[in-house]
């Protein structure tokens, strides 16, 4: 038995934590800590170029078949951007229907994030481009390069500044025109891609509603994988391009290893993390890359069909566009309502992977 000197230095022990965790933005559950929302999305939006190629096309010009795309991947068709086109343009187009979604104004943005490996030139970034062309004028902005990971690491970055420099509100891009760098005359990599943009607009959360856990990861050891080799190390060349090191290189098969044991394992820690399991989730969204990848993920963590969100049948792998595409797709036609549980997992190039989790 405890005495009564003792129970109340435990209880004021206790009320110390709980202050401290009330100031810090935290929760006390069970013998743990979550993560109050400090973040919410406010505003979703999407742009894709009006030029859709399907299956029966790729037939044409590559030595494939629809029904063979269909089997492998379960890509029916997908959105090219024709050549010359900006990203920039697309990523202007997905930021003003997520403003006015979120009835926020350009100018009130403090930061833009913009997620990419396409972007319009190699500097400056495509993010200055964008808030040139919507006005975002008190912003600061720049890129980041995780590619398919590339929308929930901008995510989890501007979250990190919101919190700690004062941001009230930001915009955050996943956007490519990965058609830029596809060797049309390589079967196993043309059939995989599209173009589009993703964007929303983060701002302080409300009513239990915001990000309520993230999860990022990456290992370098795998870079020989999946890449494009185009860079300072091989810049533009008669050599270099005849030796085509500036379109994509993959390895699928250990490509398609990993990513299902990566995005599996990150869902797992960011359940935790928010102290949730998989039956919590209203609907799964992940990185819209290969339906055997998504099927293969969701049976291993047990997520019934219906809860798992796919649309790669009609846009294709749109790399960091995948999920804040998906995401305005699914709030815009229902599938997502106010206070839903949403999950989001991803994985790409580098390798990197991430998940998250958000009430919108």
């Amino acid at each position: 038995m405890f005495s009564i000197g003792e129970r109340l230095r435990a209880y004021s022990l206790l009320s110390i934590l709980e202050g401290c965790a009330i100031i810090c933005g935290w929760t006390m559950k069970g013998i743990g800590m979550n993560k109050r929302p400090t973040i919410m999305i406010l505003g979703t939006g999407r742009a894709l170029p009006e030029k859709v190629v399907t299956n029966a096309d790729l037939e044409k010009i590559v030595d494939t078949t629809a029904e063979w795309i269909q089997a492998r991947t379960g890509i029916e068709r997908r959105h090219i951007a024709e050549p010359g086109s900006a990203l920039s343009d697309l990523a202007a187009e997905a930021a003003q229907k997520a403003l006015d979604d979120a009835g926020v104004a350009a100018d009130e943005i403090g930061l833009i994030v913009f997620g990419t490996v396409t972007g319009d030139m190699k500097f400056p970034s495509t993010a200055c481009l964008l808030q040139e062309k919507i006005g975002a004028k008190k912003a600061v902005a720049f890129d980041l390069s995780a590619a398919c990971s590339g929308f929930l690491y901008s995510s989890a970055v501007a979250e990190g500044l919101m919190a700690t420099s004062g941001y009230k509100k930001a915009l955050v891009i996943g956007g490519e025109i990965l058609t830029s760098m596809v060797d049309w005359n390589d079967r196993n990599t043309c059939v995989l891609f599209g173009d589009g943009v993703g964007a929303v607009v983060l701002g302080p959360a409300k009513d239990e509603r915001g990000l309520l856990a993230s999860y990022l990861k990456s290992d370098g050891a795998y870079s020989d994988l999946l890449y494009n080799e185009g860079g300072s190390l091989n810049p533009p060349s008669a050599e270099s391009l005849a030796a085509k090191k500036h379109f994509i290189y993959m390895e699928g098969q250990e490509v398609f290893r990993n990513a299902v044991v990566s995005m599996t394992d990150a869902l797992k820690r960011v359940l935790k993390e928010a102290g949730m399991t998989i039956n919590d989730l209203d609907l799964l969204i992940p990185h819209q890359a290969n339906l055997r990848i998504i099927e293969a993920v969701g049976k291993r963590i047990k997520v019934p069909t219906e809860k798992v969100y796919i649309n790669v049948d009609r846009y294709g792998n749109t790399s960091a566009a995948s999920i804040p595409i998906a995401l305005d797709e699914a709030r815009r036609s229902g599938r997502i309502k106010e206070g839903s549980v949403v999950g989001m997992v991803t994985f790409g190039a580098g390798f990197t992977w991430a998940a998250g989790i958000v009430r919108l």
